[in-house]
């Protein structure tokens, strides 16, 4: 009896375990149940403190898609700052719209884009973030050169991206480090900040040429 008692506490303490660290996911009500896997990947909170996103700034997400980065974004600026969240699937922005009339975020606006325009305000962003996209653009040189004008004087970009160099199993779908330093440099960006603490992707920081 000892015994069956000793595993029925062990049993029942595994379960108590297991729903504190189930409802820990849950309870971020941000995010959907198909993109948890992916969070767990990028995880917001740490990739956007990292990034140094703050309440008021005014941001431009490329490649938004149905929002699983978007809602992380709103929630961290505040109504005092503005998203606008661009992407060419129509159909993914509308989805995005209505999760964020859910939530309550009246500082995010979706913007149809192109394949090399994004048609985001000119200089008004602090800040354009990409996270999972530029493997995925069609022509990702062009589309990065058209970012510039809408960038403020001190504003910049930030991509997050699997790197193939960590997970070479990704081959033909994630690009090698090298290959999106040459997009980069060929839309015209110098790199002046990387961070590769990700275990599948880096964070890239882009300003724009000058010289």
């Amino acid at each position: 009896m000892r015994i069956n008692g000793f595993i029925g506490g062990v049993l029942f303490l595994v379960f108590v375990v297991s729903a504190v660290a189930s409802s820990g996911q849950e309870e971020d009500s941000l995010t959907l149940p198909r993109e948890i896997r992916l969070n767990e990947r990028q995880p917001p909170d740490t990739v956007l403190k990292t990034i140094g996103i703050k309440p008021g700034m005014i941001i431009g997400e490329v490649g938004a898609g149905r929002g699983r980065y978007t809602v992380q974004i709103a929630s961290r600026i505040g109504p005092t700052g503005m998203l606008y969240a661009n992407d060419i699937d129509e159909q993914a922005l509308h989805f995005l719209k209505s999760r964020c009339n859910k939530h309550g975020f009246e500082n995010v606006k979706t913007i149809l884009g192109s394949v090399t325009k994004t048609n985001l305000p000119d200089t008004a962003l602090d800040m354009v973030i990409m996270v999972n996209v530029v493997h995925c653009l069609e022509k990702p040189v062009e589309l990065l050169k058209n970012i510039e004008s809408s960038l403020k004087p001190e504003g910049f970009i930030v991509i997050v991206e699997g790197n193939l160099d960590k997970t070479p199993s990704a081959a033909g779908e994630w690009y090698a480090r090298s290959k999106l330093l040459k997009i980069y440099d060929d839309a015209g960006y110098v790199l002046f900040r990387e961070e590769t603490f990700l275990p599948k992707d880096n964070i890239y920081f882009l300003k724009k040429d000058r010289q």
